[in-house]
């Protein structure tokens, strides 16, 4: 009887998360008895995952926050080793993102015989390339969401496979935005802003008093907005204690989840810079991007930084198509202009559907498929 493939992974926050189920959810449809362990969320427990630990213990970003948590997130790290490496090893480890976590941890793993995949490439075009010989000597083989990184990673030797992001396949080229607004709750005439202020705990400690003040602003200017705002669960009560400190009553909702519903009814969006911003472009919306850290972290990584954009529509377009607002830029004035901003201007709005549309269709591959068969490879090497 052939034994079933296993598998550990690690995804360390809520956009890993995500990724992670919907690439389980692939691989399970060619190895249906696979066994998958290691650290993860619950996307990822839906594809029948043992999360040895929660994603959330990773979901810190910035040089100081990560200090903070530096003894926590090591012995975790050193605990999943040498369990990884005690009587049964998997065939493949998976490190999905968070690269200061895992490819130390591959590195460890690949020197002990195990097979080790990297699933989004760490992102060397846009800053800290001296990652790359660390990638060189953590991964056998990288999954890349973008189509310009296999190019990239081959000049240094590195195997790579261009596998499309999983979102693009996920999200409806078309979003039905009238079935979004229903189950919200929300009107087909209402001007809805969705106000996204981050997945992690941090972010929301930053961002989560300026995105709100920004909120009570339009609010004042249109009083017809209403504003909704789809929370991590864990998050839930933080955020709403933010809006209500901002004064915000009956014109905001907080509902647990539902980011993509709650993107695909929105007229435009107030985001965190990350992964829900390409999200936001595969549901079409406008969008003001913004971010805000400890000053001691972004000024080290500024200093890093190799392009003049910092979100990811406008690193893929090669254009600032939305407008970012970074640290002291993001002011609860400035967000609230460039909001109104959208909203009076649908000709721009009509614009960049066209670009998001074109980078929709780049980044819809058959992700589950292409990743799969290039882990295949890598278990038959």
């Amino acid at each position: 009887m052939t034994q079933p493939r296993r598998f550990a992974l690690v995804a360390g926050e809520t956009s890993g998360d995500l990724l992670a189920g919907l690439l389980l959810k692939g691989m399970r449809q060619r190895w249906p008895d696979l066994q998958a362990t290691g650290i993860g969320g619950p996307r990822m427990v839906e594809q029948g995952f043992d999360a040895w630990w929660p994603s959330e213990k990773l979901a810190v970003r910035g040089y100081v926050e990560v200090l903070r948590h530096y003894r926590e997130i090591v012995g975790i790290r050193d605990q999943l080793k040498q369990r990884l490496l005690a009587a049964e090893p998997p065939d493949v480890f998976i490190g999905v993102d968070a690269p200061d976590f895992n490819l130390d941890l591959e590195a460890a793993l690949k020197a002990r015989g195990i097979r080790t995949v990297h699933f989004v490439c760490p992102s060397i075009w846009a800053w800290r390339p001296e990652r790359i010989e660390k990638i060189r000597r953590s991964a056998d083989h990288v999954l890349c969401i973008f189509p310009f990184e296999p190019e990239l990673l081959a000049r240094h030797g590195i195997d790579a496979t261009y596998v499309g992001h999983p979102l693009a396949d996920v999200i409806p080229m078309e979003p039905d935005r009238a079935a979004a607004r229903a189950r919200l709750g929300l009107a087909d005439d209402d001007t809805v802003v969705a106000i996204l202020p981050g997945s992690r705990a941090s972010e929301v400690h930053y961002l989560g008093a300026v995105f709100f003040a920004a909120a009570a602003l339009l609010i004042r200017q249109r009083p017809q907005i209403r504003l909704v705002v789809p929370a991590v669960p864990a998050l839930q009560q933080k955020i709403e204690a933010a809006a209500r400190a901002a004064g915000l009553g009956a014109q905001l909702t907080v509902v647990p989840g539902q980011s993509h519903t709650v993107l695909a009814a929105c007229d435009v969006t107030l985001i965190a810079s990350g992964t829900a911003t390409l999200e936001a472009a595969l549901f079409k919306r406008p969008m003001v991007i913004a971010y805000n850290m400890n000053w001691l972290s972004w000024q080290i990584m500024r200093r890093k930084q190799l392009q003049p954009w910092v979100g990811l529509p406008n690193i893929l377009c090669n254009d600032f198509v939305v407008p970012e607002y970074l640290q002291g830029a993001a002011t609860p004035q400035a967000l609230a202009q460039a909001v109104l901003a959208w909203l009076d201007a649908p000709e721009r709005m009509g614009a960049l559907q066209q670009r998001f549309t074109a980078l929709h269709h780049s980044l819809r591959q058959n992700t589950a498929q292409r990743a799969t068969d290039a882990i295949e490879k890598v278990l038959e090497a």
